[in-house]
């Protein structure tokens, strides 16, 4: 099995860094593609970057587990809607079922107001990454959720209060799949509880090759 970890907008490869040690620690190796990098001078908007990230799960020979948090969580949905027979199990953290546009637009707002050198430590430009939000507007994360079989693991942070009903909506309309509050954190879990989340992620996999 090849363990991919994908990382949410305002994120990149290296917010994995601490999960990765731990799993390593523990024999599991891990990929974790940079979505702002393998779209390098192609025009930031979701189709392009989900039609990247499908070609870079594609090229891999063995099937996936596949982890994603929040943007990541939607890429690896539509992957294995449009490819059930290449992935073993899924992982989704802090995904919503449907697209919250209010908050899309506050995102932007506050994206609009940071300084560019975050953006760039991102590896992403500012308008490029207001780019993307905008073409994610009308994406329709619900559709075709009850036909996925894999097993799925949703995992919410306690505080993640914008994500809390999103995640009981896909364990609901996800076979197969249970539900995992991560305690005393929000949104980016892997950031706030990297050793819990790891822990959970292994024994997730573990119990899944």
């Amino acid at each position: 099995m090849k363990n991919i970890l994908i990382h949410g907008l305002g994120q990149n490869h290296h917010s994995w860094d601490s999960i990765n040690q731990c799993l390593k620690a523990n024999q599991m190796d891990t990929v974790c593609p940079d979505l702002f990098d393998i779209t390098k001078n192609a025009a930031k908007a979701y189709p392009v970057m989900y039609a990247a990230f499908s070609a870079f799960c594609q090229q891999q020979k063995d099937k996936l587990n596949l982890c994603g948090l929040s943007l990541g969580g939607i890429l690896a949905l539509d992957y294995i809607k449009e490819h059930p027979e290449k992935v073993n199990s899924l992982i989704l953290i802090g995904t919503p079922y449907t697209i919250p546009k209010v908050a899309f637009k506050l995102q932007n707002l506050v994206f609009h107001m940071m300084p560019s050198s975050v953006f760039e430590k991102m590896g992403c430009p500012k308008k490029d990454l207001m780019a993307l939000v905008n073409s994610m507007a009308k994406l329709d994360i619900a559709k075709g959720l009850e036909a996925l079989r894999c097993k799925s693991l949703i995992i919410c942070g306690e505080k993640d209060k914008a994500n809390r009903k999103s995640a009981q909506l896909l364990q609901q309309h996800i076979q197969q799949s249970e539900l995992k509050i991560i305690r005393s954190c929000s949104h980016e879990v892997n950031r706030e509880q990297p050793k819990e989340l790891a822990h959970v992620i292994y024994t997730f996999w573990q119990d899944k090759q």
